[in-house]
């Protein structure tokens, strides 16, 4: 359950990302901004996964938090503070 929720959070920011950049870019920019978000998911995904399957313990284990779910969970702070970097941080840089 856990891990629908974090993914539905992720199309969330798929799809803020591409109507945020759509608008400001045109189309072809948009699919690429999700393009690149959807590879960095993928990818810290894959070196999250052998790093939650080697802290987690077997005995903590229920059907609602497992190691793939840890593995989403220490997914979140790395993408929170690059999406930060990308879309807040360079947005004020603008106003300033």
């Amino acid at each position: 359950m856990i891990e629908i929720t974090i993914f539905y959070l992720h199309i969330l920011a798929w799809a803020y990302a591409f109507t945020k950049i759509w608008q400001e870019k045109g189309l072809f920019s948009g699919l690429l901004v999700v393009l690149v978000f959807v590879l960095l998911f993928f990818i810290l995904w894959a070196l999250t996964s052998p790093i939650a399957h080697l802290i987690f313990p077997e005995s903590w284990r229920s059907p609602f938090f497992t190691s793939d779910t840890l593995s989403l969970v220490l997914l979140i702070p790395p993408e929170v503070f690059i999406f930060y970097v990308y879309f807040v941080k360079v947005e004020r840089k603008e106003k300033s």
